[in-house]
């Protein structure tokens, strides 16, 4: 039989242990760790997109910034952006909610012109390309559009545009609006995605196509003719816990889709834990990560 002496030490224990889990979810992941996450992704068509040298296109992926003080502060949008371009990536997509997802904890807002003037800075021959996320349309989807647009990055809103890549053939980079973009009350929300609209923009043909998604839920309806599709949202859930995976999840398909490369009927998606929080600023076995993918 335990001891009372050995009991009290062990539930001493157990509360340090437990502030201990709670002060690095709480104060540390969320905001000092940063971690960089690859993928490979390969289709005939992405493999055809590889340039005279053979090397694959290589996309950066930034989800779910949430700028605000003091969990995602200008200067750490400015790191994250030094460690992107150090990744040298052909293109880098931007996948929305730019602005914060915390109401009561937070103490500032970052204002759109300062985190839309250090995203500016992203350096990719292909370019930087952006979608706006749930967030975005809740606070101000037109001034969010102005802020990146104004520093030359182009928000495909239900759009697909055709890329070259010098040497090594086109691919299509398609848009999708919002899927939760205007609340309807009891919870309810109308999206302003066009999936249909937007895939009759892409010719047929060979060049692969890239679709961004703020929400993976729309990835069952994704035709074939996608190569990619590339969501954030998520966040992974923000807490992952062994065993049991990550206990809440803002997708109406549980843990299906809540992070990482998931492949269903030969289609492929990649999911972003994205780099701020919603709702908590608490993250749990779910780093904040830049998407480093290969395609070809």
């Amino acid at each position: 039989m335990i001891s009372r002496r050995s009991f009290l030490k062990a539930m001493a224990g157990g509360v340090v242990l437990a502030g201990s889990l709670g002060g690095y979810a709480f104060g540390f992941e969320p905001r000092f760790r940063l971690v960089e996450t690859r993928h490979r992704v390969s289709t005939p068509r992405l493999r055809a997109l590889a340039d005279k040298s053979g090397r694959s296109l290589r996309i950066a992926v930034l989800a779910d910034l949430h700028a605000c003080e003091p969990w995602m502060p200008l200067s750490r949008i400015e790191h994250i952006v030094q460690r992107t371009n150090a990744l040298k990536p052909d293109i880098i997509v931007l996948l929305g909610d730019f602005v914060a997802g915390l109401k009561r904890f937070r103490t500032d807002l970052v204002p759109m012109q300062a985190w839309a003037s250090a995203l500016a800075g992203l350096d990719a021959p292909l370019g930087t390309h952006a979608i706006l996320g749930n967030h975005d349309w809740w606070v101000d989807a037109p001034a969010v559009t102005e802020r990146l647009v104004s520093v030359g990055i182009p928000v495909l809103e239900n759009r697909a545009a055709l890329i070259e890549r010098p040497g090594g053939g086109s691919f299509w980079l398609a848009g999708l609006g919002d899927q939760l973009a205007i609340p309807q009350g009891n919870g309810r929300f109308r999206g302003v995605d066009d999936l249909e609209g937007t895939m009759a923009q892409v010719a047929e043909g060979n060049s692969p196509v890239i679709l961004l998604a703020h929400e993976p839920d729309i990835f069952p309806q994704v035709p074939a003719r996608v190569d990619l599709t590339l969501s954030g949202h998520t966040h992974g859930g923000q807490v992952h816990l062994p065993f049991i995976g990550a206990p809440l999840v803002p997708s109406r398909y549980g843990q299906r889709y809540a992070h990482g490369h998931i492949v269903e009927d030969n289609r492929q998606l990649i999911v972003s834990a994205g780099l701020g929080c919603s709702i908590l600023p608490v993250r749990f076995g779910v780093p904040p990560e830049i998407l480093i993918i290969e395609a070809g």
